[in-house]
């Protein structure tokens, strides 16, 4: 089903950070809604999606001039304090509609212009490779956190159908390294994944975040038990994937290979 896009004028689009966010002084989100359309999204449980009539993934706000917004609200944030910013909570920065749009990256050219004191995008698409030329320009003020929930293209067709191939997004990462671009691989949430998944993100990071449903939601694993995503697993004989002691499969298993300074779980790893 294609996506239908809706041009918006936002009056602001840094927000306090707070709930999971709280490391961060801001969020900042290009977009209002993801036309990846992932099945376990929470966002689809917030007022602005579950209230909007139309299925999530379906539709796209594209928030028009939000770089000159930026750059506005950075001055006058950066006047009271350090700033720190997350980009995204809600959507993601690099979907389908930036490769035309180009919010995102008007939003990086402003931050350039004005940089906060760090900036974390978060993101499970491969486009972020093409604005490495600005990433490099934040130096150590940048880290981008590409998700990669699983090593299994399979699980990646199961959960998250709309969303790009797994391969895609390790040859983001590896360019990203090979750039020098500050990154991390975000396990979030943990979906079933082989033994061999921590020795294929070794070579491209050098830190990696685990989060799960239970931990990562925003309500302890309300939302996704709402959404009916355990019935997926169940399914699927999935079922030991689902429990909130199920990521400690994959820690144990990246602390094989990573360092345990190297290995972060949930909210910490997202931290500033």
């Amino acid at each position: 089903m294609p996506t239908e896009l809706f041009d918006k004028y936002p009056k602001t689009v840094l927000n306090k950070g707070t709930g999971f966010l709280s490391g961060y002084t801001h969020s900042l989100n290009p977009y209002t809604g993801c036309s990846f359309g992932c099945s376990y999204c929470y966002v689809r449980q917030m007022p602005a999606a579950a209230f909007r009539g139309a299925e999530w993934g379906t539709w796209v706000d594209v928030k028009r001039e939000a770089a000159d917004v930026l750059r506005k609200q950075l001055r006058s944030a950066k006047k009271k304090g350090k700033v720190t910013i997350f980009m995204s909570s809600s959507t993601d920065p690099y979907q389908p509609a930036e490769y035309k749009e180009r919010v995102t990256r008007s939003l990086l050219e402003a931050m350039i212009d004005d940089p906060p004191d760090f900036l974390l995008v978060q993101t499970r698409s491969p486009l972020v490779r093409r604005d490495i030329d600005l990433l490099l320009q934040l130096k150590d003020k940048v880290r981008v956190s590409m998700t990669v929930e699983t090593d299994r293209d399979d699980m990646r067709k199961l959960f998250t159908p709309g969303a790009p191939p797994i391969e895609a997004r390790l040859t983001a990462l590896r360019l990203l390294a090979e750039a020098g671009v500050p990154a991390q691989a975000a396990i979030a949430p943990v979906l079933p994944s082989s033994e061999a998944f921590p020795g294929l993100l070794k070579p491209l990071v050098n830190r990696v975040c685990v989060d799960d449903y239970h931990m990562g939601d925003g309500s302890g694993g309300r939302r996704t038990r709402q959404l009916g995503i355990r019935s997926l697993y169940e399914r699927s004989g999935l079922e030991e994937w689902y429990g909130p002691e199920a990521y400690r499969i994959v820690v144990d298993r990246l602390l094989r290979v990573f360092a345990p300074e190297q290995v972060f779980v949930s909210q910490k790893g997202f931290e500033p």
